[in-house]
């Protein structure tokens, strides 16, 4: 099946289910909507309609949504990472609910008129209930109603979510079947299908979470029973009206539907990456990860100017300045050094994507202006900036050689790493990402206080333009920035002193913190992490903050860093006895005002480093 007829398929159904058919939203959210750069689900154009607004299409309407999400962009190229993917979505605007949509998930999921999938290697999790709100035995039910129709005698997995003999329902918590766009908005528990990508291995046997880790299972379908609306102060309160809203991923359905390992084995990228072949020379075989992140930036970014942005250095602009050069510098590192290659792939894109999203086509002039002048202006500063990077990693491996450096790691000090950025141009997120690459890790926070002395850090970093850990500085970047104390404190107690911290990412939205450990954290580790952290925000700590000679400091803080990084005089933040560091970065005045602090992931980041992604709520 193409994409085009699976598109098709997908509108062509649910029109038979009395939904208006309704275009695309644009990339840029309506200006009402600044809760983000872009959009990121097909929710969210429209929430004015969950919470009651009337729309001119009517109760029940469908569509497929191009998106954007950039929280990930440091991991595409690995085999599931996009920036820019399209979703498939039906809504119920408190007109029917749950009965309705699982049963139209399933028919269109496995009747050979639609998509016919084996409904013997379906699975779904359901809501398994958290807080004040109880398991969703609603769709449990409804669940089992529908399997049985179909002949399949079907059961509930338990507690422990182990998949056996005919346990085809596990409910699972908040992290995996609560669903909500944004911070704040129209919210609710879902039911999510799974389908069996493997079923020559055999019978589907063990624990869920491993089976999906594993990619034996894969998600293809999620419908969300929107009950509640999550306000500022974090508070839920039930929705004047029961909307449904669900998600099925085009670039995902398609691999499942061919037999394919992975979205990039699909249409949707293999014509990118015959012409990268073209363009380079090098097969997509053996330079997997470049080919990867050079067509999804390259895609991402046309969808983008199509939609009205342009490269800047803040907000959305600075986002797709980020995948151009991101992009170019990848194909660099692949010999693709010709000249307007980027407009080149762009083409190709228009070509497979322009019959459905017209607006490629009629933007085509706009894509190639921006693509030429934005990969033109930046192939000097790569250039250069290259030229030097490897210079100063060259001056201090030697200096490594002869002395032991901190945690057993190699750090490149923070005025260097200034001086690439502001004397060369080179963007702080390469350097960090070539230096991940040699095994280097760059002094962020010696880099943070040098960019502080020579520009204004608040205006410029709260706008997008720093993202070498913190993204801005606005209250809840500079809440997760304190958070991130506590969660190294913690970590240090938890899985011992040698911990430290190898690098650190915070939006307005979550926070992601790299440190060096030597295995995957178990459960029991992540609860006792996440307790610890969550008992210090109780206890209202006093954040303090003293300035200090540097001998004096690295007296007393019980995290510190090789000592030739700091300035004469430094601060030093202090959350009781729990965590004392020096940093340059803002803070909160006590911990009470962090909330809940939440751990939403946690998985590799590189060789012998580990990465925890959490939230603020």
């Amino acid at each position: 099946m193409t994409a085009q007829e699976l598109r098709e398929k997908y509108l062509k159904f649910f029109e038979s289910k009395g939904h208006t058919i309704i275009p695309s939203a644009s990339l840029v959210p309506r200006e009402t909507d600044a809760s983000v750069l872009f959009t990121t689900a097909g929710m969210h154009p429209l929430v004015p309609y969950l919470l009651g607004e009337e729309h001119p299409g009517g109760k029940r309407v469908a569509n497929v949504q191009k998106c954007v999400r950039t929280g990930d962009i440091d991991d595409v190229g690995d085999n599931r990472h996009l920036t820019f993917f399209e979703m498939m979505g039906n809504w119920s605007f408190g007109d029917y609910f749950k009965k309705e949509a699982i049963e139209w998930s399933f028919e269109f999921l496995t009747d050979p008129k639609w998509l016919g999938l084996d409904k013997n290697r379906l699975y779904v999790t359901v809501f398994k209930g958290e807080g004040n709100i109880p398991r969703d035995e609603t769709a449990i039910e409804i669940w089992k109603e529908v399997f049985t129709k179909s002949g399949m005698d079907v059961a509930v997995a338990g507690e422990d979510e182990i998949i056996k003999d005919n346990v085809r329902i596990i409910p699972l918590g908040t992290d995996d079947n609560f669903w909500i766009a944004g911070a704040t908005g129209p919210c609710g528990g879902d039911t999510e299908m799974f389908y069996d990508t493997r079923p020559e291995e055999g019978v589907v046997e063990g624990k869920f979470s491993d089976l999906v880790d594993s990619f034996r299972l894969i998600e293809i379908w999620n419908d969300v029973f929107m009950e509640f609306e999550k306000k500022a102060d974090g508070s839920v309160e039930k929705l004047s009206q029961q909307n449904v809203d669900t998600g099925m991923g085009v670039e995902r359905t398609l691999a499942v539907l061919n037999g394919k390992e992975n979205v990039f084995e699909t249409e949707l990228f293999q014509p990118i990456f015959v012409k990268i072949e073209e363009l380079s020379g090098k097969k997509y075989d053996d330079y997997k990860k470049e080919f990867r992140i050079i067509a999804d930036h390259i895609k991402a970014a046309t969808f983008m100017i199509a939609d009205g942005v342009t490269p800047l250095n803040v907000g959305r602009g600075y986002v797709l300045r980020r995948l151009i050069r991101r992009a170019i510098r990848y194909a660099y590192s692949i010999d693709l050094k010709e000249g307007g290659f980027s407009w080149g792939l762009s083409r190709v894109v228009i070509e497979m994507y322009g019959n459905f999203y017209t607006g490629l086509k009629e933007k085509e002039n706009d894509i190639r202006a921006v693509l030429f002048e934005e990969e033109e202006k930046f192939r000097q500063t790569l250039e250069n900036g290259l030229r030097e990077l490897d210079k100063a990693i060259e001056e201090y491996r030697i200096r490594w050689e002869d002395s032991e450096v901190f945690g057993g790691f190699k750090v490149m000090p923070g005025n260097i790493v200034f001086k690439l950025f502001s004397t060369y141009g080179f963007p702080i997120e390469l350097i960090k990402e070539i230096a991940d690459e040699k095994k280097i890790f760059i002094d962020e926070e010696g880099f943070k206080g040098e960019f502080k002395k020579h520009q204004d850090l608040s205006r410029t970093a709260s706008a997008g333009a720093f993202k070498g850990g913190l993204q801005g500085t606005g209250e809840m970047e500079t809440k997760y920035h304190t958070a991130t104390h506590l969660l190294l404190a913690a970590l240090r107690e938890i899985l011992g002193p040698e911990t430290y911290q190898k690098g650190s990412n915070i939006t307005a939205e979550r926070m992601r913190f790299d440190f060096n450990y030597p295995a995957k954290l178990t459960p029991e580790q992540l609860k006792q992490i996440e307790d610890l952290v969550n008992q210090k925000i109780q206890e209202n700590i006093p954040v303090e903050m003293r300035e200090m000679p540097k001998d004096e400091a690295l007296k007393s803080v019980k995290v510190s860093f090789d000592p030739s990084r700091y300035p004469d005089v430094v601060k030093v933040y202090s959350i009781g006895d729990f965590s004392v560091e020096v940093c340059g970065g803002p803070h909160i005045q006590n911990t009470g005002e962090l909330g809940s602090f939440r751990i939403t992931k946690e998985e590799a980041s590189s060789a012998g480093v580990r990465r925890i992604k959490a939230i603020l709520e």
